[in-house]
């Protein structure tokens, strides 16, 4: 069945893979910094639909990074000390190959690597063999 065949393939990420009102998500930390009162984070999330009455399964994914905490004078909170909070996206949209250092938050602190579309090809493999068809969306509205 496709989604215990998606289920193993989250196991060996690590990942979970959960179900809410029909929509499947599996995400997991690419990379964590902690520092003193500080942490940054590099997440990365997928999400799909499965759509048994058309035999297809809407998928999409994003980065996501965010940090929070104290800061000493550094580039990444500005001058001075503080305190910060904030969370953004990296953007939507299908993510190609590997990510190396792919980041500004973590691209001076991290050596990281993560191939966003293996996971995309996976997951697309399992489905095609399933006989489902596979469709791509930039936001999670479309799923």
């Amino acid at each position: 069945m496709f989604i215990e065949r998606v289920r193993d393939y989250a196991k060996t990420i690590p990942a979970e893979l959960k179900e809410k009102k029909g929509v499947y998500s599996l995400e997991f930390t690419v990379a964590e910094r902690k520092v003193f009162l500080s942490r940054k984070k590099l997440a990365y999330s997928a999400r799909f639909r499965v759509d048994d009455s058309r035999k297809e399964v809407r998928f999409t994914e994003m980065l996501k990074e965010s940090s929070s905490g104290m800061s000493s004078g550094d580039s990444d909170f500005g001058p001075g000390f503080g305190f910060k909070k904030e969370t953004f996206k990296t953007g939507m949209g299908p993510r190609e190959g590997v990510i190396e250092q792919q980041s500004v938050l973590f691209g001076k602190q991290y050596s990281y690597t993560f191939d966003f579309k293996k996971v995309r090809s996976t997951i697309e493999e399992a489905a095609v063999q399933e006989g489902y068809a596979f469709s791509y969306h930039l936001t999670p509205a479309g799923l």
